[in-house]
């Protein structure tokens, strides 16, 4: 066993979430004695996933979870698929019993109590390894060269009754983290249309950043000087408002432009899904992730962002040339007064939300509703450079967990989430109390689960089958938690933020009394 955990150290792997159970005990017996690590625990798997998959986004480092077997390691597909989009190293180590000792047969003919299939059980999302302790040191992979193409990867293990489970770790050191993806694509066809034909028309959008993008992300705007859509996991959505269409989605899908250049992950707004729908809009991608997020032609180029800026060379100054700015300035002073007319809007608390927010380490965002209405509502006056949120695959599941790891070693954050969100994550608290010392706030736009489902022209039956209001209260999860409750029904009501201690964990119930504002 002190084999495998070496291999993974040395891949880089500096932390373990650990879920107990009857067939893991071994490996977790042998994690307990291993000092260069460190071991977070956690009882439901699904949860266990999200929160690695939120140190991965703190540290850039893969993580392991070590999960059982049976319905447990099958809990752990969603994240699973996250990580798969996010294109970040996740292992997942389950577990069972040898061939020949009651497991599962390759042909699933016989099966151990507890046990199911776990061949390829992940399917596309995550590469499956094999293997069987014990072994020789040269029959376990070579997880360095697995883990460097970034993507999840599931090792299960058979274990041999008796296997030894300790070993001398003083000689152990930690692996660095794996590159990032290696180059790939061409760059002619982009360094031609910025030379040559972006005065026609170039929007730039701005999808979810990693930190160190941030800095070659931001020169190529400032450089290019487009207008642009900048989502807010961006980290740039403020310090380029000057650039910013507001309610850009929907002025660029009545005036789609003759380019657009996307830089980062596959962005969530309206407008990018529109995109398969206007031919005659030409398309280019920047993206660590590699995916080109659309069911239609367009040119990617997939790297590490430093690297293919300093590839692509110099890059002119280009400008609105469609003086698409200009329109978007009507759209935000409309903005401004819709919030002003309706100052109890879920819009307008964001906004609330925001103002307070933004001095926050950590910022991280649930559902796709609150990623929409930050990104058209909230302030952007103070920069928030690290903000998270997971992709819409996840549909705000995991949200508190991620949130959770990514706050971990934070001394103030934040998260913006639902409260059907809230509800497939409230075992994430669990976390809190191993954890470093720090502020961390929850806030829930609590609209009885409503969500966008609702509307006044659904009849009683199908509104019954679709709107689902939540059978608990918040008060009660605030109470489950172990955290402080309050009550948000106005501006006024954020100042509470301002007085709580700086090791405070605290649930905001914002209570909104309209869903949005309805200007575009």
């Amino acid at each position: 066993m002190k084999s495998l955990i070496s291999c993974c150290t040395v891949a880089g792997i500096a932390e373990w979430v650990c879920c107990p159970g009857e067939h893991n005990t071994a490996i977790l017996r042998a994690l307990a004695e291993c000092p260069i690590v460190h071991r977070w625990t956690q009882q439901d798997e699904r949860t266990a996933a999200y929160f690695a998959l939120g140190r991965m986004q703190a540290t850039g480092r893969p993580v392991a979870v070590v999960a059982g077997s049976g319905a447990a390691a099958a809990a752990l597909a969603p994240a699973v698929v996250e990580a798969y989009y996010q294109r970040r190293p996740l292992l997942i180590i389950t577990t069972e019993p040898a061939p020949g000792d009651g497991a599962a047969t390759s042909a699933g003919a016989a099966a151990s109590p507890g046990c199911i299939e776990h061949e390829g059980m992940f399917g596309m999302y995550a590469t499956g390894i094999d293997v069987t302790l014990p072994c020789a040191v040269s029959d376990l992979p070579d997880l360095s060269s697995v883990l460097t193409e970034g993507f999840p990867v599931h090792l299960n293990l058979h274990l041999t009754p008796g296997i030894t489970l300790g070993g001398d770790y003083s000689m152990l050191e930690l692996g660095e983290a794996p590159p990032a993806p290696r180059f790939r694509g061409s760059l002619v066809a982009l360094s031609q249309m910025l030379r040559f034909r972006a005065r026609e028309g170039l929007v730039l959008i701005l999808g979810a950043l990693e930190p160190a993008e941030q800095e070659p992300a931001l020169w190529l705007a400032q450089t290019l000087r487009v207008p642009l859509l900048a989502e807010a996991a961006s980290g740039l959505r403020e310090e380029l408002s000057a650039y910013l269409l507001r309610g850009g989605d929907e002025l660029l899908i009545q005036r789609p432009p003759r380019y657009v250049l996307r830089v980062g992950d596959v962005p969530t707004g309206p407008f990018w899904k529109e995109l398969e729908q206007l031919p005659n809009t030409e398309i280019f991608s920047i993206t660590r992730t590699g995916f080109s997020g659309l069911c239609r032609k367009s040119h990617v180029i997939e790297g590490e962002l430093e690297q293919v800026m300093k590839a692509l060379g110099d890059v002119p100054h280009v400008g609105d040339t469609e003086r698409l700015l200009s329109i978007s300035r009507r759209t935000e002073g409309q903005i401004e007064e819709a919030l002003l007319a309706a100052p109890e809007s879920e819009a307008a608390m964001v906004r609330y939300l925001s103002n307070h927010a933004c001095m926050a380490d950590v910022l991280c965002l649930g559902s796709g509703s609150c990623v929409e209405l930050w990104n058209r509502y909230a302030q952007t006056h103070v920069p928030t450079v690290y903000l998270r949120a997971n992709t819409p695959n996840s549909a705000g599941d995991g949200t508190v967990a991620s949130f959770l790891g990514n706050a971990a070693d934070a001394g103030f954050a934040c998260c913006l989430t639902g409260d059907l969100a809230l509800l497939r994550d409230i075992g994430a608290a669990a976390f809190v109390s191993q954890l470093a010392p720090g502020k961390r706030i929850v806030a829930v736009l609590n609209n009885g689960g409503a969500g966008r489902a609702d509307s006044p022209e659904l009849d009683a039956e199908l509104r019954r089958l679709m709107v689902q209001p939540p059978t608990f209260s918040l008060p009660e999860v605030a109470r489950l938690w172990g955290a402080e409750y309050y009550a948000i029904r106005c501006e006024a009501d954020f100042e509470v933020l301002d007085t709580l201690e700086d090791d405070a964990f605290a649930l905001l119930d914002i209570q909104a009394d309209a869903p949005g504002l309805g200007c575009s």
